[in-house]
């Protein structure tokens, strides 16, 4: 028998920010809600150098995996994608509760094309999978090399089986591709409802067909489409050039490669890592509150840098990215991520995750969208590196979530990996930080250039040691779902309503 989480709740028992709280009509302007929501999901602001977490490996002998999801809520099932084995893409299910790859795949695709970066590339529920709604949508590049958005339909109209009728294919939208790469190829729903596809601009180099800026061209953009009302498809009434020249499908516009995007959980939020040409890798950011027709830059920029600005709007008419970096080191090719929302690794809660492909580094930090500011930025490579259980990860092709919120690596050589909480190192002593005390490791306050005191002292003046920690019940340094749990195990002895609010008060922020 599957079992079902509620959508949004992180903490077991306890949903402390559901997705019921994502104001899901958008305005123009600033959402308090969103900016409340995002307040209260901040993550702790001091970042201590070893995260504390680890691989191991779930699956091994796949076929180029590139995705890696769940079904809504479904917590006993993972869906892995074989981007091809031949002309043939297929859907493979991980069981959670016997932690075993089935042998017979959920669905099999034929006639995907075998070119560079093609295949079947993404797939995403709908969000109402168990109810009444058991399709399946995928983003897969045909033989011919168009782009393919095809529906399929659970065998039996029966969201708990284990295959998905091949025959119930369903074609929602094609378009031609000029090259065999940058294909884009992910997609998935947003708290709105609305279906998100992402497309890269056509391939070749630097965009000389200016793909990206052509508002007439589905290539280089993010597409958003209604998948219930229309035939095949509706386009929402607030998408970028409704009732104005250019395609109605587009959400926003200016990307390259935006290979691997994701939802926030908690404030549907859009994260997008889009592959960058020569010199520089970027992460997009887009609020659940922004209006249509953003433009991302590409072809006028390369990242922050510009690239080729013929034609081009003003930089003042672009959105750029949050987060860049360049090709040092063997770097070449982003891999987005996810905001990490689960319950198993309560220190990584907040932080956003993302790799690159040809270094197989992985790095977190956390981001502030009130301020536009990046913090607790550090490199995650070694203590993800090494599987516990065998092999390495490397050819980091795509990140996944389960239902739960935990995070997995999809490595293009054939394996997937879950990434799981390894105990931290214990505090030592106090580090002066930004005239903030902080209970960490010599080498954690080392790392963040703060001056390690070791017993307590006084930092800018005050005193550490009558620092209080409002909420941190197991004095590890953070209030988080441990403290939570703590309350909950010992109610009324001596636990009361007053501690849960305090720990609630005080989530996710690191003591002084």
């Amino acid at each position: 028998m599957l079992t079902r989480a509620i959508a949004g709740c992180v903490v077991t028992g306890l949903c402390l920010v559901a997705a019921s709280n994502l104001d899901v009509n958008r305005t123009a302007g600033p959402n308090q809600k969103q900016i409340e929501l995002r307040a209260q999901l901040k993550p702790a602001e001091f970042p201590t150098r070893s995260m504390g977490i680890q691989t191991e490996r779930i699956a091994s002998g796949l076929s180029r995996p590139v995705y890696v999801g769940h079904a809504p809520g479904d917590e006993s099932r993972l869906f892995i994608i074989e981007a091809r084995s031949g002309s043939t893409g297929r859907i493979r299910i991980y069981d959670l509760n016997t932690e075993t790859l089935l042998s017979t795949p959920y669905l099999s695709i034929s006639g995907v094309s075998t070119s560079s970066e093609q295949g079947l590339l993404g797939m995403a529920f709908h969000p109402d999978f168990y109810n009444g709604k058991p399709y399946i949508y995928v983003n897969l590049t045909a033989s011919n090399g168009d782009t393919v958005i095809r529906r399929y339909t659970a065998s039996d109209n029966d969201p708990d089986a284990l295959t998905a009728s091949s025959s119930s294919a369903y074609t929602i939208l094609t378009f031609d591709q000029p090259y065999p790469n940058h294909n884009g190829g992910w997609i998935g729903f947003g708290a709105d409802g609305y279906l998100y596809i992402a497309t890269g601009d056509g391939g070749g180099a630097g965009d000389t067909g200016n793909y990206s800026q052509n508002i007439n061209s589905l290539l280089g953009k993010m597409l958003r489409i209604d998948i219930d009302n229309g035939s095949p498809y509706a386009n929402p009434a607030d998408n970028a050039f409704i009732n104005e020249p250019g395609r109605d499908e587009i959400w926003s516009v200016g990307l390259r490669n935006p290979w691997a995007c994701s939802f926030d959980r908690q404030t549907g939020d859009l994260w997008m890592g889009d592959v960058g040409q020569y010199q520089w890798e970027e992460i997009s950011f887009e609020p659940f509150d922004a209006d249509s027709g953003r433009n991302y830059g590409w072809r006028c920029y390369e990242g922050n840098n510009t690239f080729n600005t013929s034609g081009c709007p003003s930089s003042s008419e672009l959105t750029f990215p949050i987060f860049e970096y360049n090709h040092n080191g063997g770097r070449c090719s982003i891999t987005g991520g996810y905001v990490y929302r689960g319950q198993d690794i309560p220190w990584l809660q907040g932080y956003y995750i993302y790799g690159d492909y040809c270094s197989s580094d992985q790095y977190v930090f956390a981001y502030d969208a009130a301020t536009d500011t990046v913090s607790g930025f550090q490199e995650v490579t070694d203590e993800l590196r090494s599987s516990v259980n065998g092999g390495n990860v490397g050819s980091i092709a795509r990140y996944g979530e389960d239902a739960r919120g935990e995070l997995y690596i999809c490595d293009l050589g054939g394996e997937v990996f879950r990434i799981i909480a390894d105990t931290p190192p214990a505090p030592t002593g106090v580090c002066c930080w930004n005239d903030a005390c902080y209970v960490v490791t010599e080498s954690s306050c080392s790392n963040v250039g703060g001056d390690y005191g070791g017993d307590f002292t006084t930092c800018g003046g005050i005193d550490c040691a009558a620092q209080p920690c409002d909420g941190d019940v197991d004095e590890d340094g953070f209030v988080n779902v441990a403290d939570l749990l703590s309350v909950i195990a010992n109610w009324n002895d001596p636990y009361t309503v007053d501690d849960l609010l305090t720990v609630i008060a005080n989530w996710n922020s690191a003591c002084p």
